[in-house]
């Protein structure tokens, strides 16, 4: 498998890592987007948001968990913050494995850089 993120997992690609448990790993984006923005990704390959299973309502919950405590070490529980999940080419993705975008540290403008978001 050539899945970037699965390499960061394998510990073959380096990464700033600020979370790690059995299940998710979550780490600085290369390419941040906001002051705060960490890539959430789930240890299991899940290609795509419609990849997931019934039997990984477990890990999706472990996802969310470990974003609400990213969020507040990172400092933007309070004041808010976002997480975003593309899905497929039109929805933005880029790397076909499952993932959050924790976005923070900053007011956020519109989700969809228009007036109706």
């Amino acid at each position: 498998m050539d899945c970037i993120f699965c390499k960061i997992i394998e510990g073959t690609i380096p990464s700033n890592k600020v979370f790690e448990n059995d299940k998710v790993i979550a780490f600085h984006d290369i390419q941040p987007a906001a002051p705060v923005h960490v890539l959430i990704i789930p240890k299991k390959h899940i290609p795509t948001m419609n990849d997931v299973g019934e039997e990984d309502g477990e890990l999706i919950a472990e996802i969310f968990s470990a974003a609400r405590q990213i969020a507040k070490e990172m400092g933007v529980a309070e004041s808010g913050y976002r997480l975003i999940n593309n899905c497929n080419a039109e929805g933005g993705q880029v790397v076909y494995h499952l993932h959050l975008h924790l976005l923070g540290g900053k007011k956020l403008g519109s989700l969809l850089g228009n007036e109706a978001s």
